[in-house]
Formats: C-alpha cells, sequence, structure tokens
C-alpha cells in the first residue's frame, strides 16, 4: 500500500513538473512571438501605463493576440513591467520581448521635418502646421509673439532660423523646433562674421543675413554663390542699387503672382532693391550656411552684373553694355528652347 501511494506522489509529481514546463513554453512562445503588423508602426506607450492596460492596447489595436498566457509573462519575466511613456516605431517580424525592450529603453521615435533654404517664415509656418506629432503652440500666435517666445528683438523671424532638417518627438512643441533652428543659425552666422572679409560695405551681422538671404534667393548654384555676392558688393561699394528682382517679390507679399513687371519695379516698398538704394530692412528669406559664408567671403571679382544663362546658372558682366548683350542671349535661348 505504502509503495503504491509513493508511487502515485511521484507520478502526480511529475505531471505537476511536466505541466510546469509546459506552461513555461507557453509563455516563452508568447514572449518570442512576432507582433502581428506587416510594415513599420508606431506605438504609443500612455503616461501611467502598466504592464496590464499596454497590453489590453496592444491587443485592441490588433498589434498582438489575445492570449491566456499574457497576465503570466509578467511573472516570469518582471523586466516587461518597466515602461517608459513615448511614441515607438517597430518594424516588422519584431518580437513582443524586443517590443517591450524598446520601450524599456526609452528611446521613442525621431521625426523629421525639412526647411529648405530660401524658404520663408510664411512657408515655415505651414510646414510645421501640417507636421503630425508635434504640438502646435504658435498656431495662435503672430509672428512678433513668436520672437518674443524665442527671446529675439527683431519682430519678424525671417532669416533667424536655419533651414536644415530638424528631428523632435511626438508631443515636443513647435516651439523647440524654432529655438533649435534659430541657435543654428546664431552659430552659423557668429561663425561667419567671424572669419569675414574686412571692409565688406556691411555694418552687423543682421546686414550680413540680409546680404545672404538675397544671394540665396538668387542661385542655387553653389559655384556661384560667391561670385554673385560680389556683384552685390561692389554695387552696395559703388552706391549702385542693388536691382534684385527677389526682393521686389517679397515686397509685393500676396500681390505676387508669378510674375514681375515693369510697373512692378518702379513701385515702391521697402523691399524693392530698384527703387531704394542699400540693403532692404530685413533678410527675404531663410539663406543657408553656404550663402552666409559667401556674404561674409565674396569672390574678388569686377563684376557688376549678372543674368540667367537659361541653363541652369547666370552670365556675369562687368558693364551694362556687356550685361544687355548677356539679357539679349539669354532671351534668345528662351526662345529656342
Amino acid at each position: 500500500m505504502i509503495k503504491k501511494l509513493a508511487l502515485l506522489i511521484l507520478f502526480l509529481a511529475l505531471a505537476a513538473a511536466g505541466g510546469t514546463y509546459w506552461a513555461y513554453g507557453q509563455i516563452e512562445s508568447y514572449v518570442a512571438s512576432p507582433i502581428n503588423p506587416e510594415n513599420e508602426t508606431l506605438i504609443v506607450v500612455p503616461d501611467g501605463a502598466n504592464y496590464h492596460s499596454f497590453t489590453r492596447k496592444l491587443v485592441a489595436e490588433g498589434v498582438v493576440d489575445t492570449s491566456p498566457w499574457a497576465r503570466w509573462a509578467a511573472k516570469t519575466h518582471p523586466e516587461l513591467t518597466k515602461l517608459k511613456a513615448g511614441t515607438y516605431q517597430v518594424e516588422p517580424g519584431t518580437s513582443l520581448a524586443d517590443l517591450f525592450a524598446l520601450v524599456r529603453s526609452g528611446k521613442e521615435h525621431q521625426f523629421s521635418i525639412t526647411f529648405v533654404e530660401g524658404s520663408t517664415f510664411k512657408e515655415w509656418r505651414e510646414a510645421l502646421a501640417n507636421s503630425n506629432y508635434l504640438v502646435h503652440d504658435t498656431q495662435a500666435l503672430s509672428e512678433k509673439d513668436i520672437a518674443q517666445k524665442l527671446g529675439l528683438k527683431e519682430e519678424k523671424l525671417e532669416g533667424l532660423l536655419l533651414p536644415e532638417t530638424y528631428h523632435y518627438v511626438a508631443g515636443e512643441s513647435d516651439l523647440s523646433v524654432l529655438k533649435r533652428a534659430n541657435v543654428q543659425l546664431n552659430r552659423a552666422l557668429n561663425e561667419a562674421w567671424g572669419e569675414r572679409e574686412q571692409g565688406l560695405p556691411i555694418k552687423s551681422e543682421y546686414d550680413l543675413l540680409t546680404l545672404a538671404s538675397i544671394i540665396e534667393k538668387e542661385t542655387a548654384v553653389d559655384a556661384e554663390r560667391e561670385k554673385v555676392a560680389s556683384v552685390f558688393v561692389n554695387r552696395l561699394n559703388k552706391g549702385m542699387r542693388l536691382q534684385t528682382d527677389p526682393t521686389v517679390i517679397y515686397g509685393m507679399g500676396d500681390n505676387y503672382d508669378g510674375n514681375i513687371r515693369k510697373n512692378d519695379l518702379r513701385t515702391p516698398t521697402p523691399y524693392n532693391t530698384y527703387v531704394i538704394f542699400g540693403l532692404p530692412p530685413t533678410p527675404i528669406a531663410m539663406p543657408g550656411k553656404a550663402s552666409i559664408l559667401a556674404a561674409a567671403n565674396p569672390a574678388d571679382t569686377p563684376y557688376f552684373y549678372f543674368v540667367a544663362d537659361g541653363l541652369g546658372g547666370h552670365k556675369f558682366s562687368k558693364t551694362l553694355t556687356e550685361h544687355n548683350r548677356a539679357v539679349r542671349q539669354y532671351l534668345k535661348t528662351l526662345r529656342n528652347k
């Protein structure tokens, strides 16, 4: 009788051990299973989420399948319970364990927004407003209000933000992006100003920005920037009007319909350099680093004029006669096209 009882106890112990081993295998299979999305997907861990609320959220969103082993996984893998709120991007085939490891690391997905050289603050505002996962704190603010929020004395932000690609995490303020763009601009401007050619007809760093913005709007050809800068510097030194179309366009504002007419060139605005002498009162766009450096270190040339050559670049001239000839050639090139 005792022998039979001992065998029964042994049998029950082995069954229990086998059951435990089987259950443990099911839990491990659950933790190692890949999540469902076949494409990259963003997963949000809300503030205050715990393991159980987060796994329920994953099931509700179809990221993982419901499983009776989910509640036990937290007991065998206590590291799964350590979550950091945020927005995370996961790749197809990512296992549940890898997903929780990512969430535990706090390495949130970095979104990006790109501002191109020569863009205006109006275009920046539109890009920010259309960017997902940003908090739009500036939407109801005027340009002057935003400048004050950034701690700037200027009322216009044209030229005071460096165009490039900026990264941000979900929930970050658009003001934070603008602040970083201003910091980057000041860094590039201070470097260029410290290494500028001596004797330039430019009184301040802000004037340098204004000149750089005109250069930015006049050419996108890297090899031409210093030449274009030399034309404007030569004109400033001679007391000549800059006579650059982008300043006319900027001064026209919303009245610009894609064409500049002779009357537009004669209509006075604070920015119309066919009418005013010297630089306009503010930059007319966001210059990139290359244009800022070109404004600070123009080429040494005898040129006072340039016009598009119809081939993607410009023809530079020393005299008005040469320039008029280049204009006629440009028009001929356009007609032949």
